[in-house]
């Protein structure tokens, strides 16, 4: 089952050619790309942990969505730019230029096939920077192009209620809130007698200077992780998942009708 958790009638490359020249207001139709990477997430979870986040969650949203609202799922990237974690065996990393140049020939694909309005939904924190340059790139050389860079993680949800301050700060790769996703959608894949709690050392009380934030500093995740994980893996549960992923969804169906109804502002057209 090429889909995957996406519905068939929503799956963008189960369409014929024809399909796709006759489709009705095709400038409005929302496209999603899933993102996410092949990289190491600690001991206990899969290297697909961010590819499988992406596709659940765009599955279940697009399942949710008003069927009357056309919106249809891309086949996913499951390699990014995941450099950062390369030290740890099994991580597939493209470059930035690699990674951005698929995404702007992709995009220039569905845009000669006549679709304006492409999200970017990823889920993996090592690559927002190359999405947010390519789409602005793109809408610059297309100006009817919109370009959505979006953060799976961004939308409205119950994190900040079931993770704990420190985890919801410190936790950003295979800890509490990840770990506790897969268990919901990938259960079988996780090894929970592996999880451990690992946060990356403290700095100095007095910096300014953080691990992600307003002011970083450049790292990779061996510089602050001896497992690869970053956060606390040993408290997560489906319960959590399952609340985490109804959330994301929720969030995602109310993010892709803000799409559907979108139009680029455009004040050097007015009078």
């Amino acid at each position: 089952m090429m889909h995957g958790w996406i519905p068939p009638e929503r799956f963008f490359p189960y369409l014929t050619w024809p399909q796709v020249e006759a489709m009705v207001d095709k400038p409005n139709v929302v496209l999603v790309q899933p993102l996410g990477a092949i990289e190491q997430h600690g001991p206990h979870l899969p290297l697909v942990v961010d590819a499988a986040i992406a596709l659940s969650v765009l599955g279940k949203t697009l399942a949710a969505l008003d069927p009357d609202l056309p919106a249809y799922g891309l086949p996913p990237l499951y390699y990014g730019k995941s450099n950062e974690h390369w030290h740890f065996p099994g991580t597939i990393t493209l470059s930035a230029q690699t990674l951005r140049q698929v995404l702007m020939e992709s995009a220039e694909s569905l845009y000669r096939a006549g679709f304006r309005k492409l999200v970017w939904m990823n889920a993996h924190g090592g690559q927002p920077q190359v999405l947010d340059m390519a789409a602005r790139d793109l809408h610059q050389q297309y100006p009817d192009l919109m370009v959505f860079p979006l953060f799976t993680w961004r939308v409205p949800n119950i994190a900040a209620e079931v993770i704990t301050p420190k985890e919801l700060e410190l936790g950003i790769h295979a800890g509490d809130a990840e770990t506790s996703l897969l268990l919901s959608i990938l259960p079988d894949q996780v090894q929970m007698e592996k999880a451990v709690c690992e946060y990356p050392p403290e700095l100095s009380p007095e910096s300014l200077l953080s691990m992600e934030g307003a002011l970083p500093f450049a790292w990779v995740t061996r510089d602050l992780s001896r497992s690869g994980v970053l956060g606390d893996a040993t408290v997560a549960t489906r319960e959590k998942g399952d609340r985490l992923l109804a959330s994301l969804v929720e969030g995602w169906v109310k993010l892709i009708q803000d799409v559907y109804h979108f139009q680029q502002p455009a004040v050097w057209r007015q009078p």
